[in-house]
């Protein structure tokens, strides 16, 4: 695959603040506000959502807290594919990606080792309009400084796949000092009472360790996520990885911020770590 020497741009759709300035500053502002206690042990990975920052930044923070003072070679942001491929997984085929924090270094050799792993099943693609990775780098680039970065977009969000993912990913990272990071949202368009039973049972299964769980509550109606298989690929990992503890931190719907409780968006953070 021909690798694009260029960066991937940065979405300008009103995601997060365009100005460096004034993105820090909301940054500074959402771990300031965000009162959690850093786990004691290894930790390996979390769980963010990835709506506009302006309604999901404040509960996503609380993970991101947790990664302040620690440095990561390798940030594995997994996430869903909001655009359809005739693919079950893509990644990037840009170099880097832009943020106006500056860019971030895709690791393609990573990725080929992945691929590889996994029978060449990803697809390389330029230019796409994913945000569900991109909202995240600019958190973690303010926490972290520099990283490289492997990205992947699961298409086809069964069991199977996210096993396989999963399980993939903890081999080829398990010599690297890396951050697993499952890029979620929650239930969609409900009213906030029902958005808060369904979202209650996902974050169960979640804080539950129980990735297979995470899947089969989407298909039985008792809990959504829109990335259902990008958490569960990040709990297998972690747990292939040795981790054996797991927390959710916060829990918000978009209410709080529009005030509109009759269609909610859940969002839920969490962190995961061994001791």
């Amino acid at each position: 695959m021909k690798i694009l020497k260029d960066s991937r741009p940065s979405i300008e759709r009103g995601w997060y603040p365009q100005n460096p300035g004034k993105l820090t500053r909301s940054l500074e502002l959402y771990l300031d506000s965000a009162e959690v206690k850093k786990p004691e042990g290894e930790l390996q990975g979390i769980i963010v959502p990835h709506a506009g920052h302006v309604y999901s930044g404040s509960v996503a923070a609380h993970a991101f807290k947790c990664l302040s003072g620690i440095n990561f070679e390798i940030v594995v942001i997994v996430s869903p594919s909001h655009y359809y491929y005739d693919d079950i997984i893509v990644t990037t085929s840009h170099s880097s990606y832009e943020t106006p924090l500056g860019t971030v270094m895709i690791d393609h050799s990573l990725i080929e080792k992945l691929n590889n792993k996994l029978g060449k099943i990803l697809k390389y693609v330029a230019y796409d309009s994913e945000h569900a990775i991109e909202v995240e780098l600019p958190f973690l680039q303010h926490i972290m400084g520099q990283f490289k970065l492997l990205p992947l977009m699961i298409v086809e969000q069964t069991i199977d796949v996210a096993k396989e993912l999963g399980y993939s990913i903890a081999e080829v990272v398990s010599d690297r000092r890396a951050l697993m990071v499952a890029s979620s949202d929650l239930s969609h368009f409900y009213s906030e009472k029902i958005a808060n039973s369904l979202d209650g049972e996902m974050l169960g299964r979640i804080e539950s360790f129980d990735p297979r769980g995470v899947i089969e509550a989407e298909e039985n109606g008792t809990g959504f996520a829109c990335g259902r298989a990008a958490i569960s690929s990040v709990l297998w990992a972690c747990l292939d990885l040795g981790a054996n503890n797991i927390k959710v931190l916060k829990y918000a719907t978009s209410g709080t911020v529009t005030g509109d409780y009759d269609e909610v968006v859940g969002y839920g953070s969490a962190v995961i770590w061994k001791t």
